[in-house]
């Protein structure tokens, strides 16, 4: 069995604010055409006017990948403080309103607002993509079927939405709430091979429900455009290092898998079920509520099942060249996850006596603070 290169590839969404107020703001035309020339086509709007996407080459490892992140991260930032405008990476805005938002006048959007009615008027949510490149077809099946098992772990260590409209909703991620809220996400269905699942996807492109794969959002998916699987689980992270660390994990999750594989075995498969109930603990508390070990079927502390992950991937880590992304993750249980310092700094400055109102721009300070602390 010829291993694979495991390239990777990382696709992140943006909120544009502007820099006095701390609100969501549109994103000029002129701004996106001046990323469009820089970033040659690694740059598009996204649903909502005050969102912006990027995307990087497909990058050999993860110090390619780390160079075109931070390049693409620089870019947006620069061309947006030419606007009065700063990006964040996070996958909620502490306190804009949906209800004041509207989406991109682009044929692909107005077909989605048509489609999706309400559902997706609420769509002020940003996510991390991770492409891991699998060339097989039946392989990329296998391994989505087995990776699901880690996708709550991975929401668990990126939770970046806490806040929604002004309020602590309670939960570490509450993009996922939102996200929810349309047809074809979730965890994925298991397939027992390439043709099967196409079978699936050409069933509801013949009836003409949707025009082909890239309509179908699960948290983790095989790619409709490229040769890879494409894990959609992840809020987006303020912090660069932090995104690189979990696109490191997902590369070296696969490798695993593929590797136990090529030893004819296999990770236990387990019920979407199952797996719905740690995605839930995850979306619910990140790392702060632990996670059900299934082997032990007991809930497990996030340091405890974090030391495993990192254990099982080692020897993948080392191949891959990312071990010190991998160690990094360590301090996400030591410090927190965003969910968590967006929290504490609310606390901060209410309890320096400033208003609901004050602590809430206080938070989208901290949250552009974050995005520009590793370019």
């Amino acid at each position: 069995m010829i291993e694979p290169e495991f390239t990777l590839g990382v696709e992140e969404e943006y909120l544009l604010v502007d820099r006095d107020s701390l609100a969501l703001a549109v994103a000029p035309e002129a701004l996106m055409q001046a990323c469009r020339t820089e970033m040659e086509g690694q740059v598009s709007p996204e649903f909502l006017q005050c969102q912006i996407e990027i995307g990087t080459r497909v990058c050999k490892d993860i110090g390619a990948a780390r160079d075109d992140l931070r390049r693409l991260r620089s870019c947006v930032s620069r061309h947006a403080a030419e606007y009065g405008l700063a990006p964040i990476a996070a996958s909620c805005h502490p306190f804009s309103d949906w209800k004041d938002q509207h989406h991109t006048d682009k044929e692909r959007y107005n077909d989605l607002r048509r489609d999706l009615g309400g559902v997706a008027r609420r769509l002020l949510i940003c996510g991390m993509h991770v492409h891991v490149g699998i060339p097989s077809e039946d392989m990329r099946i296998d391994l989505v079927n087995q990776l699901s098992y880690f996708l709550p772990h991975l929401l668990a260590m990126s939770s970046s939405s806490p806040f929604w409209q002004g309020d602590d909703t309670g939960l570490a991620s509450y993009r996922l709430t939102v996200f929810d809220n349309l047809p074809r996400t979730g965890l994925p269905p298991k397939f027992s091979s390439w043709a099967e699942f196409e079978r699936a996807v050409a069933a509801l492109v013949k009836m003409g429900l949707i025009e082909d794969s890239t309509k179908i959002w699960w948290d983790l998916r095989p790619s409709a455009r490229f040769p890879t699987i494409e894990s959609r689980i992840c809020d987006v992270s303020p912090r660069l290092e932090t995104a690189l660390s979990l696109a490191a994990m997902t590369q070296c999750l696969t490798r695993m898998l593929w590797r136990l594989t090529r030893a004819n075995r296999r990770w236990r498969l387990y019920d979407n079920f199952l797996i719905g109930e740690n995605r839930w603990r995850a979306q619910r508390y990140g790392i702060n509520g632990g996670l059900i070990d299934f082997g032990r079927l007991e809930v497990t502390d996030f340091a405890t099942l974090l030391d495993e992950m990192i254990d099982l991937v080692t020897e993948d880590a080392d191949a891959l060249g990312c071990s010190a992304e991998i160690e990094a993750l360590r301090q996400i249980t030591a410090t927190g996850t965003s969910s968590d310092r967006q929290r504490a700094v609310r606390i901060e400055a209410l309890e320096a006596e400033a208003d609901e109102t004050a602590a809430m721009r206080a938070v989208a300070l901290h949250l552009i603070e974050e995005f520009h602390a590793d370019l």
